[in-house]
């Protein structure tokens, strides 16, 4: 009976042991799943109203216990990684004009928001408003000596360069587009400035630029920049029903130019991104509300 009792205990003992095991193997495996659900990858563009927007989101979100990495990544990686599932979001779309090559090539594979967060954006060449004889991109060439036949650019990937690269034939330019950096380009306009020197570059607003510099927009008779354009948002395949939560909170993200302008001026100002966010957001609830809720 003892020698029974003895063979019965062992077995009921490696029973409970199988059943611990499995029940923590259950619950890292929960822990391991709650923590995915709420992680979230934003792409990162080096340009100045893009680094505003990605940073509020993250504080946004990660106020409402998301985890939020942002990834540094030019326009054309961005959509490869929507694309192939390493990225979930990407913020910043301009369309009709200029990410349509974008759009065209990646409408299959990433989700277009038709939901848009900024309907007033603006696009074209600029000069320095003492560069008073050119008003029309139809000037330059008259004047190709005075900008030493270039047009300062950024970066090569981004949509609106291919735009400017059309700009180029479709008014017959003989101009070399040079590809550089945001921070790079603003800094040739920053200097040219300082020197009262003139200076042709693409820009587009919202942007803090304008409310440092007088510039103008020249006229685009031929409408290659279009008109105005409107910023949409892009999330892989599967995100809203992954997320459904944020998805809508992106959907209802509305900005006009002084949020977004007060925004930029934060961050720009501030020795850090997140901390400009931080105080944006700090100070605009009521306005997220809208979007959270």
């Amino acid at each position: 009976m003892n020698k029974w009792k003895g063979k019965f205990g062992f077995i009921l003992a490696i029973l409970m042991v199988t059943v611990l095991t499995a029940c923590g193997s259950s619950n890292e495996e929960a822990t391991a799943s709650e923590e995915s659900d709420n992680e979230i990858s934003i792409g990162q563009i080096n340009w100045a109203e893009n680094i505003a927007v990605t940073n509020m989101w993250k504080v946004i979100l990660e106020n409402k216990g998301y985890d939020v990495t942002l990834k540094n990544l030019n326009m054309g990686s961005t959509m490869q990684a929507l694309e192939s599932g390493d990225l979930d979001a990407s913020l910043e779309i301009w369309l009709p004009v200029q990410d349509a090559n974008y759009l065209k090539e990646f409408k299959d594979t990433v989700n277009f928001s038709e939901a848009t967060w900024y309907d007033n954006a603006k696009v074209g060449l600029v000069v320095p408003t003492y560069v008073e004889e050119v008003d029309s991109v139809k000037d330059l060439n008259e004047h190709k000596e005075m900008f030493d036949s270039e047009i300062v650019g950024f970066d090569p990937g981004a949509g609106t360069m291919e735009v400017t690269q059309q700009l180029i034939k479709d008014y017959d330019l003989e101009y070399e587009l040079l590809s550089s950096s945001e921070p790079a380009m603003l800094a040739e306009i920053g200097k040219a400035i300082e020197n009262k020197e003139p200076i042709v570059a693409p820009l587009w607003s919202p942007h803090w630029v304008f409310s440092k510099y007088d510039l103008k927009f020249l006229k685009d008779p031929k409408k290659t920049y279009g008109g105005v354009e409107k910023i949409h948002h892009a999330t892989r395949e599967g995100f809203g029903e992954d997320y459904p939560e944020v998805s809508q909170w992106l959907k209802n993200w509305k900005m006009n130019d002084q949020q977004i302008g007060k925004l930029i001026e934060y961050v720009e100002n501030s020795e850090e991104p997140i901390a400009g966010a931080k105080k944006w957001v700090e100070e605009n609830q009521k306005l997220i509300g809208e979007w959270v809720k």
